[in-house]
C-alpha cells in the first residue's frame, strides 16, 4: 500500500479519518505490514502483504487475523485487541 493511499480511505462504520502505524516497509517505502484505527470507533484494519483488511466485522474472521497480531504484540504499547477494536488495558471489561 502506497502512503499516499491513507488519504483516501475512511472507517466504512462511521466514515472517519484513519491512524496509520506502520510496521513493515519495503525498499520502495510501501506499507507491507502495519494497521489503520479509527478514533471513533476504535476498530483496527490489519495492514498484509500492502493490502488493508476492510471488511465489516462480521465478514472478518478473527482465527486468520490473530497469527498475524499475536506478531504485533510489542507494537500494541500496552494496547490489547478485542472485537476487531483496539482498546487500551484499562477499557477492558
Amino acid at each position: 500500500m502506497k502512503l499516499e493511499t491513507i488519504e483516501k480511505l475512511c472507517c466504512p462504520f462511521d466514515k472517519d479519518d484513519l491512524e496509520l502505524k506502520i510496521i513493515l516497509k519495503d525498499e520502495k517505502e510501501n506499507i507491507l505490514e502495519g494497521w489503520l484505527t479509527c478514533a471513533t470507533c476504535t476498530r483496527l484494519y490489519p495492514i498484509i502483504k500492502g493490502i488493508p483488511i476492510m471488511n465489516p466485522d462480521e465478514y472478518r474472521e478473527a482465527h486468520l487475523e490473530q497469527p498475524v497480531l499475536d506478531r504485533w504484540q510489542n507494537h500494541l504499547e500496552g494496547k490489547e485487541i478485542k472485537d476487531f477494536k483496539l482498546l487500551d488495558n484499562s477499557s477492558i471489561v
